[in-house]
């Protein structure tokens, strides 16, 4: 399939030789290096699903620290009934 693709000038330049230096076409280049990233991130999701959840966790932090914090409190509290 032909596509265009723009990529800043320092990019393109720096794809550009690397692709000469290894002697590649830019076509299997960038072929090669967009199939390297979704293989990396298919890993990275397959080995932490959790991972792609963990910023939409960030508000409830303060929250579970909070509830920790009263646990903490709680369990420190000695009541008479447990004197004997």
């Amino acid at each position: 399939m032909k596509t265009t693709l723009e990529f800043p000038d320092s990019v393109f330049r720096r794809a550009k030789s690397t692709a000469a230096r290894k002697g590649q076409t830019m076509t299997a280049f960038v072929t090669s290096a967009v199939e390297a990233k979704l293989a990396a991130d298919e890993k990275a999701a397959s080995e932490k699903p959790w991972m792609q959840f963990a910023g939409l966790l960030e508000k409830d932090r303060k929250e579970s620290s909070r509830i920790q914090q009263r646990i903490e409190e709680a369990c420190e509290q000695v009541l008479p009934e447990d004197w004997e």
